[in-house]
C-alpha cells in the first residue's frame, strides 16, 4: 500500500515554471512506476508524464514534452514534475500515481495508487 500526497501547485503567470512534489509513503516506493496526470475543468484526466522505477526512462504527453520534467529521488521517496513555459492550457488539477509495475506508462489503468491532486493555474 502506498499513500501519496503532492503539493506544489498554485497560480502562476503565462511563461512561468512551477515545481510539483509527491511524497510517497511505504516501503515499495523504489519498486514502484510512477506518473502524473491531469484533469482540467469539464475535461477528462490525461497523462503528463511518466518513470520507471529507477528514474532512467520517462515519457510524456506531446502537449508538455519539452516543457515538462518528471524526476524522482528513490532515497526521499518522492516524485517531481518541473514544469517550464506553462501556459493557460496547463491549468488543471494535478494528480500523482504510483504502479505496482516497474515502468513508466501513459495508461491510467496500470496505475494503482493516486493522491488527492494540486491545483494548478496559470493566469495573468
Amino acid at each position: 500500500q502506498i499513500q501519496l500526497v503532492e503539493s506544489g501547485g498554485g497560480l502562476v503567470q503565462p511563461g512561468g515554471s512551477l515545481r510539483l512534489s509527491c511524497a510517497a509513503s511505504g516501503r515499495t516506493f523504489s519498486r514502484c512506476g510512477m506518473g502524473w496526470f491531469r484533469q482540467a475543468q469539464g475535461k477528462e484526466r490525461e497523462f503528463v508524464a511518466g518513470i520507471n522505477w529507477s528514474g532512467g526512462f520517462s515519457n510524456y504527453a506531446n502537449s508538455v514534452k519539452g516543457r515538462f520534467t518528471i524526476s524522482r529521488d528513490n532515497s526521499e521517496n518522492t516524485v517531481y514534475l518541473q514544469m517550464n513555459s506553462l501556459n493557460s492550457e496547463d491549468t488543471a488539477v494535478y494528480y500523482c500515481a504510483a504502479s505496482d509495475r516497474p515502468i513508466a506508462t501513459s495508461s491510467p489503468t496500470q496505475y494503482d495508487y493516486w493522491g488527492q491532486g494540486t491545483q494548478v493555474t496559470v493566469s495573468s
